[in-house]
């Protein structure tokens, strides 16, 4: 079903996605957690819910359909309500109904409608590339403290002080000295070199000025066409935290034929690439869709006009 497929792209979008007749799909963000039984770290999420309460017409779903099939608002809203529909009549044949990447519907003994997640898509963008990994427990000592024994000072140790003081004394006044005269030192060198810099530039400078440069049959000019990447429907391959990752992957692309390009930082700061983009969402989606089916069933569309 073409609509789980747009069901899914506005769940990364929005917090509730209405299916006009039969719920809505609700997301709620998650923070990262730790599982400290298992030692599982798990990055931050929208938890997927979904309430048969809520089933009038908000027309996003609609708009959407309409925006991407180039069809009528009113051609994609009955196809909404067909869609609907039809699920409806599989519960009723105590069917279980399987929504992609998204979850499944099924009826319990009381014929009330339960959806159960499937949880192997995460909607939260600023988590995108993040998966769920184990680390093995650390574990640390506590250092240990360390006694002094005291120190006894007799009479004769007590009358040597004054000399010690004395000799400290004279050990700074030798460092302070020494300390003037290394940047006296270092001030003359700086004082050389800026002179004899001066004079290298002066010397360059006319030896450019009595130069005269004469190329005789001079190539001629080639003119290159190369095809510009425009429009704001962008086919997304991936985002990355580290930006020499998503050159890696855009070289891969560009290896692989694609017309691939990097698209600069999103506001959580990933270096976004792009398989390609488009001036219409209809382009976009049959591009969406083909790599989906041959290179990678992750890719997204991004709605964003870009700085030319």
């Amino acid at each position: 079903m073409l609509l789980e497929t747009y069901i899914k792209d506005l769940l990364y979008r929005y917090e509730c996605v209405i299916i006009p007749g039969f719920g809505a799909f609700l997301t709620q963000h998650q923070s990262a957690k730790v599982d400290k039984s298992s030692n599982r770290f798990y990055p931050p999420r929208k938890v997927l819910t979904f309430n048969r309460q809520l089933q009038s017409n908000d027309g996003l779903l609609a708009h959407y359909v309409a925006s991407i099939e180039n069809c009528s608002y009113e051609t994609a809203l009955q196809k909404t309500r067909d869609f609907a529909r039809n699920i409806s009549l599989q519960l009723s044949a105590k069917e279980t109904v399987v929504l992609k990447s998204i979850g499944e519907f099924y009826l319990n003994t009381e014929n009330s409608v339960q959806f159960a997640p499937l949880n192997k898509e995460n909607f939260n963008t600023a988590s995108f590339g993040l998966t769920t990994f184990s680390s093995s427990q650390v574990y640390r000592e506590d250092s240990k403290e360390l006694t002094a024994s005291p120190t006894i000072f007799t009479s004769h140790k007590k009358e040597q002080i004054p000399y010690l003081k004395y000799a400290a004394i004279a050990l700074i006044a030798l460092t302070i000295s020494g300390f003037g005269g290394v940047k006296l030192y270092e001030g003359q060198i700086k004082s050389s070199n800026f002179s004899e810099r001066q004079k290298a530039n002066t010397l360059l400078e006319n030896k450019i000025q009595e130069a005269t440069f004469i190329i005789e049959n001079p190539l001629s000019t080639l003119e290159l066409t190369l095809p510009r990447q425009e429009g704001k429907y962008h086919v997304i391959a991936g985002a990355f935290r580290i930006e020499e990752n998503a050159t890696k992957k855009l070289n891969q692309l560009r290896n692989k034929g694609f017309a691939a390009r990097a698209i600069g930082a999103n506001k959580y700061g990933l270096h976004m690439v792009v398989y390609s983009s488009h001036e219409n969402r209809k382009e976009a989606t049959k591009s969406l869709l083909k790599i989906k089916n041959n290179e990678n069933k992750d890719a997204w569309i991004l709605n964003k006009d870009l700085a030319r």
